[in-house]
């Protein structure tokens, strides 16, 4: 994926106050920062931050993370939340394959994935972030009630994230092709930027959500 870089971004990222910078060193204390026992719920690949900030304005009983590792994308979230803060979100400027160094077992209760890059070439199906590989780095983490919310337009990565939840012996809680026409999987749902761009275009948008094995650490029940 290529992305225009955006002159200042790292700097803007590097000073920002609701950008954690220190989370190798908060593992199990991340309910400390937001002062509270409140749920935590993390968008990974969150863009400009439409639909997480959304999400946090509506449910402030609910804690929020981010995850952007492109500074110049992140910035636009950041400029959004100069101007309207919100108490129970943060963001980290990192990548989520070091998921496991920033959160203890159990830590997180929900993860949302939002039209993620497909990363369509064959030898690159790690990097997708429904891959087997990233859904055992969230099963590391998740609570034992937690779970995974995945929407794209994609239709061939959505096929790749449904084989890839039942080879990582995941469980399919809800599975949709079409969001929009779907009564009970479409309501209270908060659009993102692409979801809005491409559903414009007739687009269907396709969901799943998905619980990992409760044999797993992080994961009792």
């Amino acid at each position: 994926m290529r992305l225009k870089h955006i002159k200042g971004a790292e700097e803007a990222v590097a000073r920002s106050p609701f950008v954690i910078h220190d989370a190798k060193e908060r593992p199990g204390a991340w309910r400390q920062l937001f002062g509270n026992e409140n749920p935590i719920h993390m968008e990974i690949g969150m863009g400009k931050g439409r639909f997480l900030m959304e999400l946090a304005a509506r449910n402030p009983q609910i804690n929020y993370i981010g995850v952007e590792r492109y500074s110049s994308v992140l910035l636009r979230a950041l400029q959004k939340m100069e101007e309207e803060p919100l108490p129970n979100l943060y963001f980290l400027c990192e990548d989520a394959a070091e998921l496991e160094e920033f959160f203890a077992p159990g830590e997180v209760d929900r993860i949302y994935l939002n039209f993620s890059d497909p990363w369509p070439k064959a030898r690159h199906a790690r990097r997708r972030l429904t891959s087997v590989n990233h859904l055992a780095r969230y099963a590391a983490v998740l609570s034992g009630e937690g779970r995974v919310e995945f929407k794209t337009d994609n239709e061939a990565l959505f096929d790749f994230s449904l084989e890839s939840v039942e080879e990582a012996g995941w469980r399919l809680l809800e599975c949709t092709r079409n969001l929009h026409q779907d009564p009970r999987m479409n309501e209270g749902n908060i659009m993102t930027e692409y979801e809005e761009k491409f559903s414009a275009k007739g687009n269907p948008i396709f969901k799943l959500t998905a619980v990992p094995p409760r044999d797993l650490p992080g994961t009792d029940a």
